[in-house]
């Protein structure tokens, strides 16, 4: 699948705060907390679960969101496919890094070990 500008834009343009409910409800409905998620969310983005509450509260879309983030250098070793595209061939750096996010919480939600999510 070929990802195109207006994709690009369309994904940048969301807010944090449109798809955080459904990043919960794919953790915990495989057994896992809103800890968990927090945990892996801080361990790429530097993000606490403070900062998350103000960034829903104030509804930053996914640009400002990484643009802002202390990204973990150990984010280039997240690898393998999400939504169809193999994360560490995406070549806009703002769309890996939403695909990064998207990679590790898919990885928390299908029971992968903390540790190995991590990738320290």
């Amino acid at each position: 699948m070929k990802l195109t500008m207006k994709m690009n834009t369309k994904v940048f343009k969301m807010t944090f705060a449109s798809v955080y409910p459904h990043y919960l409800k794919k953790v915990e409905s495989k057994g896992r907390t809103v800890e968990e998620l927090h945990q892996v969310i801080e361990w790429l983005t530097g993000y606490t679960a403070s900062d998350l509450n103000q960034i829903i509260e104030n509804k930053i879309d996914f640009e400002t969101f990484f643009n802002e983030a202390k990204l973990n250098p150990n984010a280039a070793k997240i690898k393998g496919v999400i939504c169809g595209y193999r994360v560490e061939n995406i070549e806009d750096p703002l769309y890996q890094k939403i695909r990064y996010l998207d990679k590790i919480i898919d990885e928390l939600a299908k029971g992968k070990a903390l540790d190995k999510i991590l990738r320290e």
